[in-house]
């Protein structure tokens, strides 16, 4: 009976959630965290894991959050492609960069910093740095998305969340790839840089080739009244996957792709179209999350946790205050941004489905060490939890300047 139970569980979950959509919006939850929760819940009934009829290896663990967090990704950074069209976001390319080439690369070392008071290795602290470094996309679309973000939150903050989460989460794989290459056995070096040139270039090639094809069928397809309406509002998510499958095939870096693909496939889409699809994508993308955060919930490391000892819950608050806040607040003249608005983007980089997808990638390429995956997925709990929690009430009550909408990008 565990698997009617765990249908019904998520299922009148998501319904409820869905009933109460735009409420939700107002309190200190989200979809992610009911998730979580009722991971937990069910981890702990032997429902999912343990003695349940779903119980997993580590092996079956891994694969199943892997594969599930790079779909959930691929749709995410769809959806974060297409909320702001490529010319509105040129003007946001210089801060992007920074966050991308600066505030990310501190990120990981102010984490990696963090793990080693756990005692981990220098190179196992540098993975678990990476693997926390970039700001998910899927959490971060619960800030700058809604009637409480649109109405409080300058479109800059939420263009600049927007932006870094889509791209980000493609880039820290080049990073990820240095450090895991450094906690294994040493590898050829220019071989290393090679690989990792052509994972990132190449991305971004097929995912814009792939892109500007599907804008182009698209415009056939609709004047030869060859496309229905339902069809194309699933496009995206369509473009989506295939990308993600021609980018693995060609061995480059996936996620990337997908955002590329997006941002090509906006470009050439009218405004109505691409916002149509947007909304498809970002309905997929927010209650796809409560079945992924199930499985996260399940597959918490309990155990490996209580052998870390006390000073992991110091580690984990030191990752949540300074793995990015200070870094955004030192860097708000480089975006562009008030001392106000630069303290909300630096606090909400929230770590979710991108470092899940990092830390069983890393184990996949042979990271094993059980202290590197359990001190990362307490860092995804804490802030799924409390970012979570702070989300919306810090979005009320943060005044949107009434100047801000005439300069910034519109979403």
């Amino acid at each position: 009976m565990e698997l009617p139970l765990l249908y019904a569980t998520i299922g009148v979950a998501s319904v409820l959630l869905a009933l109460l959509s735009r409420r939700l919006r107002f309190l200190p939850v989200t979809e992610a965290m009911v998730g979580l929760l009722l991971g937990v819940a069910l981890g702990q009934a032997g429902v999912l894991g343990g003695s349940g009829a779903l119980g997993w290896d580590d092996a079956q663990r891994d694969t199943l959050l892997l594969e599930s967090s790079r779909l959930l990704l691929a749709a995410s950074v769809m959806a974060a492609a297409l909320r702001f069209p490529a010319d509105q976001l040129r003007s946001l390319v210089r801060p992007v960069v920074w966050l991308l080439v600066v505030v990310m690369p501190v990120a990981a070392l102010v984490s990696g910093a963090l793990a080693l008071a756990l005692g981990l290795p220098l190179a196992l602290a540098a993975v678990v740095g990476a693997c926390l470094s970039p700001t998910d996309p899927v959490l971060a679309a619960s800030v700058v998305t809604g009637d409480v973000a649109e109405k409080s939150l300058p479109s800059r903050v939420r263009a600049l969340l927007t932006a870094e989460s889509g791209i980000n989460d493609g880039l820290a794989l080049p990073l990820v790839a240095v450090t895991i290459s450094l906690a294994l056995t040493p590898r050829e070096t220019g071989h290393e840089l090679l690989l990792l040139t052509w994972e990132v270039l190449g991305a971004v090639a097929i995912g814009v080739v792939l892109g500007l094809a599907a804008a182009a069928g698209r415009r056939i397809a609709t004047r030869e009244h060859d496309l229905d309406s339902g069809p194309t509002l699933m496009l995206t998510l369509l473009l989506a996957l295939a990308t993600l499958g021609v980018a693995q095939l060609a061995g480059t870096d996936d996620v990337l792709a997908v955002f590329g693909a997006g941002v090509a496939y906006g470009a050439r889409t009218d405004r109505t179209i691409r916002e149509e699809q947007d909304m498809i994508d970002e309905a997929v993308n927010r209650y796809a999350v409560v079945p992924f955060f199930v499985l996260v919930g399940a597959a918490l490391p309990w155990a490996d946790w209580a052998a870390l000892g006390p000073v992991v819950v110091l580690v984990t608050v030191g990752v949540l205050l300074v793995r990015r806040l200070p870094a955004v607040l030192l860097s708000a003249p480089v975006l562009g941004l008030t001392r106000r608005d630069a303290a909300f983007a630096g606090w909400f980089g929230p770590m979710g489905v991108s470092a899940v997808f990092y830390l069983t990638y890393a184990r996949d390429q042979g990271v094993t060490d059980p202290r590197v995956f359990a001190l990362g997925m307490l860092a995804v709990a804490a802030s799924t939890v409390v970012h979570g929690m702070t989300a919306a009430p810090l979005a009320r009550i943060h005044p949107r300047p009434a100047s801000s909408s005439g300069s910034d990008p519109a979403p």
